[in-house]
């Protein structure tokens, strides 16, 4: 096999207008299949994208012999489910964040993964972007000094009761959507998992999803990572990146634009606050779905192990569900 052949499980908003097209345009990846429940929206969405094939259930698409591997941008209530009947039907999957609703629902997907002899990942787009793995880079080689504090901000503004990100059944809420990002970061930056982890949580009254999540996370040695999350305030984003010498912001973190150039800020000496000395480091413009989409194709056709392993998803959604938790 020297091309992977994708098929997309749905054709939810974030498949149609960023992954699929982004997969379509990666190297050694072609999108032969796309499912649905309703055929006709199947065939729509096929059209739309140019994919050749359009299955009217998701079952159709995991028996058809030309798809390798699975997209899976299905609700996270959802997640497993099919995820599991993926692997069982021999596919690779990319599902999308968080793996599962709790870690032990992540854990038992990774079992079936493994079972199978198939790859599971899941699709933690950003950490592919050069912004990050340059930033990623810099706090390894100790341009900041050691790291003490990681803060981030991950907000929209979405209210709609028909809305899948505000039903709680179906795993919405700010934490599980937009949270999921600044625990995942804060893991990576500091390399480690967290000892001792603090959550606000408010509610919506109506709709029961958090709105809004602030917590704190603790790591071995005094490093501390903290983040507000929201579903009910501007969208904006942002991270600061705190060492004892220095520090690092990232200007776009999460949905990098894949068409214009991006910019961090690394600061390292002069004379703050006043006169900090501050490098900006620009990268060229780069879509970070398909960078994921390679890295992947790369994994599966070469029988070698994916980016980010399963262990660090089960161990992300663990932290999410200390945080539900304590608040």
């Amino acid at each position: 096999m020297t091309t992977l052949r994708w098929g997309i499980l749905s054709t939810a908003d974030i498949g149609m207008q960023k992954v699929t097209p982004a997969i379509q345009r990666a190297a050694d990846c072609e999108v032969v299949a796309i499912a649905s429940r309703d055929g006709a929206r199947a065939r729509a969405a096929a059209k739309e994208l140019g994919i050749p094939a359009a299955y009217a259930s998701y079952e159709e698409l995991l028996v058809a012999d030309d798809v390798d591997a699975v997209y899976v941008p299905l609700p996270n209530d959802l997640h497993a489910p099919w995820t599991i009947a993926a692997v069982e039907a021999g596919k690779h999957v990319l599902c999308e964040k968080p793996l599962g609703m709790d870690a032990a629902e992540a854990r038992s997907m990774a079992d079936a993964a493994a079972a199978a002899g198939v790859t599971l990942a899941e699709a933690f787009m950003y950490r592919h972007h050069p912004t990050w793995v340059d930033a990623v880079r810099l706090v390894r080689e100790g341009v900041i000094g050691e790291l003490r504090a990681v803060q981030s901000w991950f907000s929209y503004f979405n209210d709609d009761p028909t809305n899948i990100r505000n039903h709680p059944e179906h795993g919405g809420g700010a934490l599980m959507d937009i949270g999921s990002y600044c625990i995942n970061l804060s893991r990576w930056l500091f390399a480690a998992e967290p000892v001792d982890v603090q959550g606000i949580v408010r509610r919506d009254p109506v709709m029961g999803v958090d709105t809004v999540t602030s917590a704190l996370l603790g790591f071995e040695g005094g490093g501390q990572a903290s983040f507000t999350c929201s579903i009910r305030t501007e969208p904006d984003q942002r991270v600061h990146i705190v060492g004892e010498r220095g520090r690092i912001d990232i200007e776009i973190p999460f949905n990098i634009p894949p068409d214009r150039e991006t910019r961090i800020r690394v600061t390292a000496g002069g004379d703050p606050p006043v006169a900090p000395a501050t490098e900006v480091r620009s990268y060229a413009a780069a879509d970070a779905y398909t960078l994921q989409a390679e890295a992947f194709a790369r994994a599966v056709l070469d029988d070698t192990d994916v980016p980010v392993p399963l262990a660090d998803a089960i161990a992300n959604q663990a932290v999410i569900d200390t945080i539900l938790a304590s608040a």
